[in-house]
């Protein structure tokens, strides 16, 4: 087969450069093995790669960085196209409107938006890529204050299953509009979005990091205070078991910590009086060992939570919580926390309500979401750590977390195939269905489809 030139893209078998090109997965515990693959960089070459699928008669599955690759449909056949479409980010500071290409990463977004004094719903993660996490829904640092980062979705650019380029819009289409914002996916090939700004010059953002020995604490006093905050902050509580980093500052490494991080966007607050709110009272706890809370134009979010910039093999777990009581407290630190033999590197509550809990007006298939926080647990299978060890503890979680668990989850935090999941009422999935029969009627993707959102075979 002919390597990838400017017009046409081939698609590579098991063992070429090529195919471990196209194949590359931020989470090494997930890398696929697909039939054939193919990087495509045009248009033209994605037209290519569904005709060469339609020709082999393969199913098509679809990514771009890869970082969700372990709660998605296992790629055993079929042809695997990833996008990596050129362009770069656009700004239009007149409207408001961002274009990103597929297989851009959020780093390279916030570059480009921040010079203008404004900002986009964004992840934690400069190496995530923006079109998978703003279609799976996307919680960002911002998302008390605009929702999810799926309802600042203007535009889409979709190839369908027969080739038709599509800019998709709530006036073009606005049934595949609805149903690409969180409908979970199986309707083409998504090749760029245009999202609206988000108006934020300053933030006071940065993490702060204790001993476990104040976990309770902790935990109790964050609880209180997320229950009350204003829609301008956003933050989360984790529990922390990191292996001595390279680098990386070594007080993070002594032991199990808590970490509270986030943002508070402070431009009518310049004295950042939210922030202190929450800091305050949990610094008289116990002084941090590392505290980089701090006010500064936004890219700074882009490092408050300290996500690998380095693809990992990561094994976890994701749920939507409701309310914690101080059981739910005890329970939740009885199988974190000092003590309680845990293997997650990372694991705790991201804060929602807010605007997170409103319906959007006119948003996706995914528009809100109702529950109190969002857990997430990871870890990593090295220095001794079995996969099945880091299993059977994400099982001992969810057990000790069950009578909060709302029974759903949002796709982009997804963190593998075989946990429960579930993000759409079973009238949202028949709605979606019916596009997805619109737009794909042979089922050419039908494979690359989120678990439990299609009724079709």
């Amino acid at each position: 087969m002919t390597s990838v030139n400017h017009q046409r893209a081939a698609a590579f078998p098991p063992g070429a450069p090529g195919y471990r090109a196209a194949t590359e997965v931020f989470n090494l515990a997930a890398v696929p093995c697909p039939a054939a693959a193919v990087t495509t960089h045009t248009i033209e070459q994605v037209r290519q790669a569904l005709r060469y699928a339609r020709g082999e008669g393969l199913g098509v599955r679809v990514h771009s960085t890869g970082h969700a690759s372990a709660g998605v449909r296992p790629v055993d056949g079929g042809l695997l196209v990833r996008t990596a479409l050129r362009g770069g980010v656009s700004v239009d500071p007149a409207t408001g409107a961002v274009r990103i290409p597929a297989g851009t990463r959020w780093g390279e977004v916030v570059a480009a938006t921040s010079p203008h004094g404004v900002t986009v719903a964004h992840g934690s993660s400069p190496t995530v890529g923006a079109v998978g996490y703003l279609l799976g829904g996307g919680m960002s640092f911002y998302g008390r204050m605009v929702g999810l980062a799926a309802n600042t979705i203007r535009a889409i650019d979709l190839v369908t299953a027969d080739g038709e380029m599509l800019h998709v819009t709530a006036d073009t289409d606005p049934e595949l509009f609805w149903a690409l914002r969180g409908g979970g996916g199986g309707f083409g090939v998504v090749t760029a979005v245009e999202v609206g700004v988000v108006p934020v010059r300053h933030v006071h953002t940065g993490s702060a990091w204790w001993p476990a020995v104040h976990a309770e604490r902790l935990v109790r006093i964050w609880r209180d205070w997320a229950g009350q905050a204003p829609r301008t902050a956003t933050t989360s509580l984790r529990v922390m078991n990191l292996p001595p980093v390279p680098g990386g500052p070594p007080q993070l490494s002594a032991g199990v910590m808590v970490s509270v991080d986030g943002a508070v966007v402070c431009d009518d607050d310049p004295s950042a009086s939210v922030a202190r709110e929450l800091l305050g009272p949990l610094r008289s706890v116990a002084e941090p060992v590392l505290d980089t809370w701090a006010t500064t134009d936004v890219s700074g979010v882009l490092h408050a939570h300290m996500d690998p910039d380095r693809p990992l093999p990561v094994i976890g777990d994701h749920m939507l919580l409701r309310e914690l009581s101080d059981d739910g407290i005890g329970r939740l630190l009885e199988v974190l926390g000092e003590g309680s033999g845990s293997p997650l590197i990372a694991a705790g509550l991201r804060q929602l309500g807010g605007a997170f809990a409103v319906p959007a007006p006119g948003g996706g298939a995914l528009s809100h979401l109702e529950g109190a926080y969002s857990y997430a647990g990871s870890g990593v299978p090295m220095g001794g750590v079995t996969p099945q060890a880091l299993r059977e503890h994400c099982a001992r979680v969810r057990a000790a977390l069950r009578p909060w668990d709302t029974g759903r989850t949002v796709p982009s935090f997804v963190e593998s195939f075989d946990q429960p999941q579930g993000h759409l009422e079973a009238a949202a999935v028949a709605r979606a269905d019916r596009v997805r029969l619109r737009v794909d009627p042979d089922g050419l993707f039908r494979g690359d489809i989120a678990p439990h959102a299609t009724a079709l075979a």
